[in-house]
């Protein structure tokens, strides 16, 4: 509810001149949140960016500790995001000191001094702006009481972006936590539009539920509607490929007609390549620069302090500044390639101008065809007010491990009580009494199968029947390896005598030679070679660069655009506004073909090159499709129709084999996702590399020691000797349940294509052509090709697509460029 009634009187003088000095007037919403705090009841702010959420955040905790001041921790700020709480506790400085408030405010994150830490629990500060690991941590210590006892507030900053993921898991834990420590604090929690509001609802109500009661919905007034376009290029547009760098010179026009330009990408490859791409036609030197997660921290915060100076032309970056960090200088957004996602895309146009009451401008910059279509999708979800809305899943049961040792770390406890409070997080509150002895087990003993290695007895009982942990080596360990972000194995790359640039996979390092030549950090380096965990480079480099994929890179296509595509596609009354050769591609498709339809499914058929293939469109995002892929072609293996490969993009599924299945009801029967998919997920090494992340979060495998550091190979064969013993003795270990759980909710989308096989069940549309059709042609441009080095590459893929569009469309006259004109 939005208490627009509400009056300026409900805050003290101190804070109404204050306003008025800045020339402002608090928002409804603002003196809503306040309102909220004077009656003791947590609330749930919605707005959009430029709201002044933060602000409204705050803001009761600096009238209460105002008029009532105090020593001791009294407000709590938890963001997602190390450099966000930096940059809050810098903000908020400002109006502490203007209304001369005695506040101490300071963070505590990976990067604060360990002197400092200590200072901090001893003699907090009012308030403390702090990430979920950072708390999980205080909470494990015996004084977490003396901290936390006179706490008087949480505010969880950006709480879409917490919810339903791992980190959110451990944070919803650490409240619960929190609600026994102290239990006179309020919860505020601060969110962008959301599909779903209700499912934030419960997860920061203390009940875990949405019909708590103890949490109250503020939404804040929806500011000016953004002006998005979508780029028209005048180049050639690729029917396949992810980068978009045919269209950069554009871009760079746009650059030069804007004051700060941030332009967002999907994977930090990607943001390499483009920056690169900038510079080479970047002549009259404006300062651009690059961000994303990889890069050594001290450089992101170059790049953040030169923006916030507004010393910048534009920045490319990936969904490292997706969050939170708001610049006013920034007056336009660029998405170069497809959002994925319309709540993903609303909230990136959000980090332009920052103003309520003016509208954000924004630029889509399609990478190929159906990536048009994708970003029709999305501009029109926005034009709409229509998000992204997924449902929550069940919080992770490693995470639930490491959680209960915290807890054994920071004292005693009765599992009883421990269990009741843990069903007071939104994420766990549907957990069985047995599953959580289950878990308990695993952490006290490693379970059946681990039980006779002592490593893994981490609890004891008391006599009293309370459960703490076996020894102060438990608890130094939990403490030095506590989190749920698990990264792929790293090296940190540095400039031979010289600085840190940053990180890069150690699997891609593996795959150099010294003398090889990468990109990365906007430069072109050449590989040295490995010295304990580093990459030795130089700065130069000779042959095409290669460009670090990192694992998990890509986002996934979200069902809500997904169903916005396979409407535009159907719908011929939609393409008007379509650049004209996607207009004239999809007429084509039509004619040879059909349309793919909106409540079923299209699969053609067809011969190429001594090869049967069959291409599904599917549009139900890469992860689903890859593992579509698998399942089909183990059965089309007994179906005799001897399957050779496949290829999935976002949008489509392509597999070549000798013969065409005969029934294809059966070959999309959604018994598929019972024996066929427990057989190939044991076969798969996907399952291993999940069961690794699984087994560091649940503290099995330390990442760390003191003063030392695992290797991923070292990492990766513990996780691997483990993983077979569990499978061997004990197939119904914890740990591969929430392996197998993981898995069928991340990398397989088994829910997503469950409930595809759903929908298409009777509806399957068989077209069995004599050639490859039109929209066939960008995903059988995609087989064999990973990743796109340099020019010559780029100019075999042009040659291939004039292959295939003369083979697809004869009734074009080709131009020589790949795209042709009907005759």
């Amino acid at each position: 509810m939005d208490h627009r009634d509400t009056t300026p009187s409900l805050l003290p003088p101190n804070v109404a001149g204050w306003f008025r000095s800045r020339g402002w007037a608090p928002h409804a919403h603002q003196l809503a949140m306040v309102q909220a705090a004077a009656e003791g009841v947590s609330a749930l702010l919605i707005a959009p960016t430029g709201g002044g959420k933060t602000l409204a955040g705050f803001l009761p905790s600096l009238i209460e500790l105002s008029e009532r001041p105090r020593e001791g921790l009294h407000t709590l700020y938890i963001s997602p995001l190390k450099a966000l709480a930096v940059d809050i506790q810098r903000n908020l400085e400002h109006p502490v000191a203007e209304m001369r408030l005695p506040i101490r405010t300071e963070t505590r994150t990976g990067d604060t001094p360990e002197a400092k830490r200590r200072r901090q629990r001893a003699h907090p500060p009012q308030i403390l702006m702090t990430t979920p690991e950072s708390l999980a941590l205080l909470l494990s210590y015996a004084d977490a009481g003396s901290i936390f006892g006179t706490l008087r507030c949480v505010i969880v900053d950006e709480l879409h972006a917490l919810a339903g993921t791992k980190r959110g898991d451990l944070l919803a834990l650490g409240l619960a936590r929190l609600a026994r420590l102290a239990p006179a604090a309020r919860r505020v929690g601060l969110s962008a539009t959301v599909a779903e509001p209700d499912q934030l609802v419960a997860w920061l109500s203390r009940t875990g539920t949405t019909d708590g009661g103890d949490v109250r919905l503020v939404q804040g007034r929806a500011g000016a509607d953004p002006v998005i376009d979508i780029l028209t290029t005048r180049e050639r547009l690729p029917w396949a490929g992810h980068m978009a760098l045919h269209a950069l010179k554009e871009v760079y026009a746009r650059i030069r007609e804007h004051r700060t330009t941030l332009l967002f990408v999907n994977t930090r490859a990607q943001a390499e390549l483009v920056f690169q791409a900038l510079w080479r036609i970047n002549d009259e030197n404006l300062p651009i620069a690059l961000h994303h997660g990889s890069l050594a921290v001290e450089q992101r915060r170059k790049v953040e302090a030169a923006m916030a100076r507004g010393d910048l032309r534009a920045v490319v970056a990936t969904s490292s500044l997706d969050l939170g960090i708001d610049w006013a200088a920034v007056d336009l957004v660029v998405q170069i390639g497809a959002p994925k996602g319309a709540s993903r895309l609303v909230q990136r146009i959000g980090r332009a101008n920052h103003r309520m009451d003016e509208p954000s401008r924004a630029l889509l910059v399609p990478a190929n065809r159906f990536e048009v279509l994708e970003c029709r999708a999305a501009l029109d979800a926005v034009r709409a007010h229509t998000l992204d809305g997924e449902r929550p899943r069940p919080g992770g049961l490693d995470v639930l491990a490491q959680h209960i040792l915290g807890m054994a770390c920071a004292a005693p406890f009765l599992p009883d009580e421990l269990y009741d409070e843990i069903v007071c997080a939104a994420p766990y509150a549907g957990l069985s009494r047995d599953e959580f002895d289950d878990v308990l087990d695993f952490v006290a003993t490693g379970g059946y199968a681990l039980g006779s290695y002592e490593r893994f007895h981490r609890l004891k009982t008391r006599e009293d029947g309370r459960m703490a942990a076996a020894g102060p080596m438990v608890a130094r360990q939990y403490r030095l390896n506590v989190g749920t972000i698990v990264q792929e194995a790293m090296l940190r790359v540095r400039l031979n005598r010289g600085p840190v640039l940053g990180e890069v996979e150690e699997y891609f390092i593996q795959g150099l030679t010294p003398g090889d030549s990468f990109v990365f950090a906007g430069q072109l380096l050449k590989f040295l070679g490995v010295r304990e965990m580093e990459a030795m480079v130089a700065k130069g480099g000779e042959g095409d660069p290669q460009v670090p994929a990192y694992a998990g890179g890509r986002l996934p296509l979200s069902t809500h655009l997904a169903e916005r595509v396979r409407a535009i596609l159907h719908d011929p009354d939609t393409w008007p506004g379509l650049p004209e050769d996607v207009q004239e591609w999809l007429r084509l498709q039509r004619w040879r073909s059909v349309l793919p339809p909106t409540d079923g499914l299209l699969v053609e058929t067809f011969p190429r090159n001594g090869k049967r293939f069959l291409v599904v469109y599917a549009f139900e995002g890469r992860n689903a499709h890859q593992t579509l892929g698998m399942l089909l072609t183990r059965r089309m293996e007994r179906m005799g129709a001897a399957p050779l490969g496949f290829v999935a993009t976002d949008y489509v599924l392509a597999v070549w084999s000798l013969r065409t299945p005969s029934d294809l009801d059966a070959l999309f029967d959604r018994d598929m996702l019972g024996d066929d998919l427990e057989a190939w997920m044991d076969e798969s090494s996907m399952l291993r590399r999940t069961f690794r992340n699984v087994a560091i979060i649940a503290g099995v495998i330390d990442r760390r020691h003191p003063g030392q550091e695992k290797t991923g190979r070292q990492v990766t064969f513990s996780s691997d000797l483990i993983y077979d013993v569990l499978r061997k003795h004990d197939p119904g270990h914890i740990l591969l349940r929430a392996t197998r759980a993981d898995a069928a909710g991340g990398l397989t989308d088994i829910r997503r294509l469950s409930d595809f096989l759903a929908r298409i069940e009777g509806r399957i549309l068989h077209k069995d052509l004599d050639r490859i059709s039109p929209l066939a042609v960008p995903v059988i441009l995609e087989i064999g090709r990973e990743q796109v080095y340099g020019s010559a590459t780029d100019e075999l893929l042009e040659q291939a697509t004039a292959e295939l569009v003369a083979e697809a469309m004869p009734e074009l006259v080709p131009r020589g460029d790949g795209q042709g004109r009907l005759l």
